[in-house]
């Protein structure tokens, strides 16, 4: 049985996947199992081989990917392109580490004992990607864990299936032994079941997931029943700090950018501008007079910077945000309520802690401005949240700019630059509600390896009995 998944513009029928039941579960964990066992025993120099064929494979599915993104999720062309371009990336990033996984020779106590702390795969790694940055996310959550010699299984979004199916679809033609990559696909309704059935399963060791905190707290439950491992990068509250020394014009490039790529719809997606009280008018009317000139349309038509929202869900919380906001006091520099899909890029200035839009992750086209008094006021403001994935702060002054994003409680902060960067190399995650663990770069091996201490004796033991 097949379910469907509607193009959220058109309502037409965008993509068609396998609605998969618990019951089809054991077969896949068993046929990752056989695929670990001999995707493990190939050398780093193999595996970097095949992982360097499957980003060029990923490559050549451009066409389909991008048709897929704009259908099933409202994406821009841009958006998939990007997607694919980072993707890719990430595919070599993970090849130039195969080698990479070492360990090392640890001094003994011991006379004659040789200690050594060693990296092995653990089994079969269970990925559940999110539909936003579908290519991304979705080749990240398996990538470094097949460099270091895991087998995989995406399960796949069901917002975006296809998407997710063509990425295994390129890895399939890498090469890469027979189980050792698997998609799960399910339709929505019987999504908990299927998780829950492939977290329980004795072939999965180890679960990374990227989403909304409160699913996973969810599969962060449910994997500690049986102790297995969690990656969790969550939602987020991006602040984006302007100090009165700051450069106007680059802070709003940045923040436009951080808050309306891929329409707002991004975990690093900048959420609150933090404003010191000294340039906040300045700063307001330039970044309205950026926000007005953003337009909204047909992602297919390709004409304009900002598509479509990924369901009317977005389009109802967010406009409940801006009521909230609205009804306590604050002001619409730009944009304003989306009756559609098509939402404007909205931006809600005069914002206070007694406003919904303050802490709540809005996930669409809108981003809320609050005044702060001075610079520790402003760390203070960007702190107040229990999420902490990503950050940034604008000053001319960079060693000020370097001591502020050390007071601010993120597992990414940039300095001058937009709250939305990422790049395969690097440590990607967050702290508090917005998860733990890192994905990126060889931070990740060590969510992907198993860290032994093995020892050889070369002299006669001694015993005290």
């Amino acid at each position: 049985m097949n379910f469907e998944r509607l193009n959220p513009l058109t309502g037409d029928v965008a993509s068609s996947a396998r609605a998969m039941q618990p019951a089809d579960i054991p077969a896949i964990a068993e046929a990752a199992q056989k695929g670990f066992a001999a995707w493990s025993q190939q050398g780093p120099n193999a595996r970097r081989a095949v992982l360097i064929k499957a980003a060029a494979a990923l490559e050549s599915k451009q066409t389909e990917f991008v048709d897929a993104m704009m259908n099933e999720i409202g994406a821009t062309q841009g958006w998939a392109m990007f997607n694919l371009m980072l993707a890719a990336s990430m595919l070599r990033e993970a090849a130039s580490i195969t080698t990479q996984i070492g360990g090392e020779v640890i001094p003994s106590d011991k006379p004659g004992c040789l200690a050594m702390a060693v990296r092995e795969p653990v089994g079969v790694i269970l990925g559940i990607a999110p539909w936003n940055a579908p290519i991304i996310l979705g080749v990240r959550a398996v990538a470094t864990a097949l460099a270091c010699g895991n087998a995989v299984i995406l399960k796949a979004s069901e917002s975006c299936p296809r998407t997710h199916e063509l990425i295994v679809e390129a890895l399939a033609e890498a090469g890469f032994p027979e189980g050792t990559v698997n998609a799960v696909t399910n339709a929505p309704a019987d999504a908990a079941e299927v998780v829950g059935a492939l977290i329980d399963h004795p072939a999965v060791k180890r679960i990374n997931f990227t989403g909304s905190t409160a699913v996973g707290k969810v599969i962060a439950r449910r994997a500690a029943e049986h102790l297995k491992p969690c990656l969790l990068e969550l939602g987020g509250k991006a602040p984006l700090i302007v100090l009165e020394d700051a450069d106007l014009d680059e802070a709003v490039k940045a923040a436009a950018f951080g808050a309306f790529m891929n329409q707002g719809q991004i975990c690093m997606s900048t959420e609150r501008l933090v404003v010191v009280g000294a340039v906040a008018d300045a700063f307001a009317a330039k970044l309205a007079e950026k926000v007005k000139s953003m337009a909204t349309g047909d992602p297919r038509e390709g004409k304009t910077p900002l598509g479509a929202v990924v369901d009317m869900k977005t389009v109802d919380k967010v406009n409940a945000l801006i009521d909230d906001a609205v009804g306590k006091g604050a002001q619409l520099l730009s944009g304003g309520k989306g009756e559609s899909v098509l939402m404007q890029a909205t931006v809600v200035a005069g914002v206070t802690s007694e406003m919904a839009i303050y802490r709540e992750e809005s996930f669409g086209p809108v981003v809320a401005m609050i005044r702060a008094k001075d610079e520790a006021d402003a760390i203070r403001i960007a702190n107040d949240s229990e999420y902490g994935l990503s950050a940034a702060v604008f000053t001319t002054n960079a060693a000020r700019g370097l001591k502020v994003a050390r007071q601010i409680h993120s597992g990414i902060c940039h300095v001058n630059g937009p709250t939305v960067h990422d790049e395969a190399q690097m440590p990607f995650g967050g702290v508090g509600a917005s998860g733990y663990g890192r994905f990126g770069g060889r931070a990740g091996i060590d969510s992907f390896t198993e860290l032994r201490w093995i020892t050889m004796e070369t002299e006669p033991g001694h015993y005290p009995i």
